[in-house]
């Protein structure tokens, strides 16, 4: 039997993920993070992504988060998400659209804080239609 670790990805609107994992694969904020049981202890943010979840026995669990805070101990691995949406529930049509309005914002910003709110807001939707794709290759 493979070696897990204790997993949890909440966000403010309530658990997304709880139980065993053989791994965690996350984009931290210098780069891609895997996480096996045994890493050293860890405090990072995270960047909008996915996070991959290898479920002994079943087939990887995606879930995207709109940035957030990891933290690795001994035998648990929690990820704390500003939003986390489960894989199978992203809509493509909703992050196409929320896209295609943070690029419009970009251009007719009056502010640089709207210009750095429309940069966040592309940041995530273009996040959330990379999980989308990654979903779909798989399905093939």
């Amino acid at each position: 039997m493979a070696m897990t670790i204790h997993v949890d990805v909440v966000s403010a609107e309530g658990s997304i993920f709880s139980g065993l994992c053989e791994f965690v694969a996350l984009p931290g904020e210098a780069g891609e993070l895997g996480i096996l049981p045994g890493h050293a202890p860890l405090l990072t943010r995270i960047r909008p992504g996915t996070v991959r979840l290898k479920v002994p026995d079943r087939e990887e669990e995606l879930v995207f988060v709109a940035g957030g805070v990891l933290e690795v101990q001994a035998s648990a691995v929690t990820v704390l998400a500003d939003t986390a949406i489960r894989g199978r529930d992203l809509d493509e049509a909703k992050a196409t659209e929320a896209k295609k309005k943070a690029e419009e914002a970009m251009r007719d910003q009056t502010s640089g804080l709207e210009y750095a709110q429309a940069e966040i807001e592309l940041a995530n939707a273009i996040a959330q239609l990379r999980a989308i794709e990654r979903l779909r290759s798989r399905r093939r």
